[in-house]
């Protein structure tokens, strides 16, 4: 009796589960799944697939950067080309193993195109 009641509940919480991610709207990714759909794309087609992100942030050149890293940071073939570079941030929404999943999931995006990936736990 007892081992059925361990059964029943055990797909009870599988079953609560799955419907919270469901609910939620969204996919759980595992890492290399995140990178193939995600590597290289467009903001438009992120965002067309997760949505708005959880939070954004856009960089900032500073004022000094040449002489912090000791060379020119200015192109001298386009000196008011403007490099936009942006982070968007996501919340668990890829897989880091069968039972665990990365906190968050952080995209750079440089004039329009994801350049970089990156998962986190602690920040």
């Amino acid at each position: 009796m007892t081992t059925l009641l361990k059964k029943i509940l055990f797909i009870f919480i599988v079953l609560s589960f799955s419907f919270q991610v469901l609910a939620q709207g969204k996919k759980l990714y595992t890492e290399s799944e995140f990178l193939d759909t995600f590597g290289a794309k467009s903001k438009e087609k992120v965002l067309q697939i997760l949505g708005e992100p959880a939070k954004k942030e856009i960089s900032v050149k500073p004022t000094n950067a040449s002489s912090v890293i000791g060379r020119p940071t200015l192109d001298k073939s386009n000196p008011n080309k403007r490099v936009n570079v942006e982070m968007w941030y996501y919340n668990n929404l890829v897989k880091s193993d069968g039972r665990n999943t990365w906190k968050q999931t952080e995209l750079t995006i440089i004039d329009g195109k994801v350049y970089n990936i990156g998962f986190f736990n602690s920040r």
